[in-house]
């Protein structure tokens, strides 16, 4: 029996997505935390390496042409994550293997799932930017990566999801969003496991 798809059908791709993944997200969350990644700014370094990791796996799909004709305004935080690290004055971390999708090639449907991941952390990321004051970090120093879209976190999660819930696509490819969403998700959770052990 398939249980991918948790959720009814008649609901939006982004709230399956969501069903979908609703137990690798609290998995992931709840590990993150028990890194104490704001405890220190010694801590958040930790935090800052895993970030650079997994945007580094996905930043080619940054600059897909096709992506970018699907998905309104994607745009990679690889830069700011890089940046923040230059702030605390420590090394950029070692690949730990090749990006996800260095080579531009990719399945479609397994890319919008990393993708759901990705931006989707960017509006969680309001509450982490609040912890990440309290260590004197901002959108200037050393928090720039999670700082708020300049539309606004909630708008921009809007079109995001608006986009991605009109995509036309078949059963097939739905299960391999949701699989390419769930691999996202574990493969933080692993760099989360290096980074704090």
């Amino acid at each position: 029996m398939d249980t991918t798809l948790q959720a009814p059908p008649e609901t939006s791709r982004a709230k399956r997505l969501k069903a979908a993944t609703g137990e690798v997200h609290d998995r992931l969350d709840k590990r993150i935390m028990a890194g104490e990644p704001f405890a220190s700014v010694e801590n958040y370094a930790r935090f800052l390496a895993v970030q650079y990791q997994f945007h580094h796996d996905i930043d080619a799909l940054y600059a897909s042409p096709a992506l970018d004709a699907l998905l309104p305004d994607l745009e990679g935080r690889l830069q700011r994550i890089a940046q923040d690290i230059a702030d605390l004055e420590v090394a950029l971390p070692a690949a730990d293997g090749e990006a996800q999708f260095a080579d531009g090639t990719f399945d479609l449907p397994t890319a919008l799932g990393w993708l759901y991941v990705a931006e989707g952390s960017n509006l969680g990321a309001a509450f982490l930017f609040k912890m990440a004051r309290a260590l004197g970090l901002d959108e200037n120093h050393g928090a720039r990566h999670l700082a708020g879209h300049p539309d606004g976190r909630a708008q921009h999660w809007r079109e995001f999801t608006g986009a991605l819930d009109g995509l036309d696509l078949d059963r097939e490819e739905e299960v391999r969003l949701m699989e390419g969403a769930k691999a996202a998700f574990r493969r933080v959770h692993a760099l989360v496991e290096q980074a704090y052990g």
